[in-house]
């Protein structure tokens, strides 16, 4: 473990834009004192150009409650996490997601069949801001949990080359969600970055444990969840319909354009629009 942490720890510190840096700041601010670190992740931290583009962090809080200021966005985010916001600071756009330290460790880990954190985590990304060496510690330890518990939740086929293992592991956790991205993104996220993969699989390789298949109840689940998380992100998202149009359009190569009805009812914009986007191949 100490030889993946090490390669965790020396991605998470490497430096971002002041502009990314700035924006964690802030997302922080606004939770007060509950904040405990922001992570950057996501397509963005290959772009030199960030004007346009949509950021994305996650928030980690020590608790829910204290993250807010009406108790029922507290409930929300404990009973079906993350709550995601959008968020702008200084001519950047950004969404982050809330969860607590023990979810965010919980959901890195193998105790989940959820693929949403630990899929996303297995992959770079940046501890922009942490509150204390605590909270900074604690947030390694959560995300070194992400690639032995990807790479064994797919399984290593006999004598399949690592950077195999990545992509197939991947393929299982697109399938598993409903995701609006061309075909062959398992391929090309490892791709962008062979190095970096090759590392990271053989340092967790000796970590895993026998914990791979189940997928079909995983892309059940999976799908049924993402539906859940839609119908309350419609409550807690401003301009939700509008950033699922947006999404889809940026990664399906669709060209949404929304209605004013559209945009005032997102959660029945979703519902209407899922059949023909599962049609066409928009999204799966």
């Amino acid at each position: 473990m100490d030889e993946l942490r090490d390669l965790v720890t020396a991605e998470l510190g490497e430096t971002v834009d002041p502009r990314v840096e700035a924006m964690a700041l802030a997302i922080a601010a606004k939770h007060g004192e509950a904040s405990r670190a922001v992570l950057f992740y996501g397509s963005c931290l290959r772009e030199q150009q960030l004007d346009g583009l949509m950021l994305d962090f996650y928030l980690i809080v020590s608790d829910y409650r204290a993250a807010y200021p009406k108790r029922w966005m507290a409930t929300a985010n404990r009973l079906i996490p993350p709550n995601v916001f959008p968020f702008e600071h200084d001519g950047l756009m950004a969404k982050y997601a809330v969860l607590s330290e023990a979810d965010f460790d919980r959901l890195n880990g193998p105790k989940t069949r959820n693929v949403s954190v630990w899929a996303r985590f297995a992959q770079p990304s940046r501890l922009v801001w942490s509150s204390d060496a605590a909270a900074r510690d604690r947030a390694i330890g959560a995300v070194a949990k992400a690639v032995p518990t990807l790479l064994g939740a797919a399984g290593r086929q006999d004598r399949e080359d690592v950077l195999d293992w990545w992509r197939r592991a991947f393929a299982l956790t697109y399938s598993a969600e409903l995701r609006a991205e061309r075909k062959g993104r398992s391929q090309s996220v490892v791709d962008a970055d062979p190095e970096r993969y090759r590392r990271f699989g053989q340092a967790a390789a000796p970590l895993i444990g026998s914990n791979a298949g189940g997928w079909d109840r995983r892309r059940f689940e999976g799908k049924a969840l993402s539906v859940i998380r839609l119908a309350k992100a419609s409550a807690t998202y401003a301009g939700g319909a509008d950033y699922i149009a947006w999404k889809i359009n940026r990664h399906a190569g669709t060209k949404i354009v929304l209605t004013d009805w559209q945009q005032r009812h997102p959660l029945l914009t979703a519902i209407s629009l899922l059949p023909r986007l599962l049609k066409s191949g928009a999204i799966r």
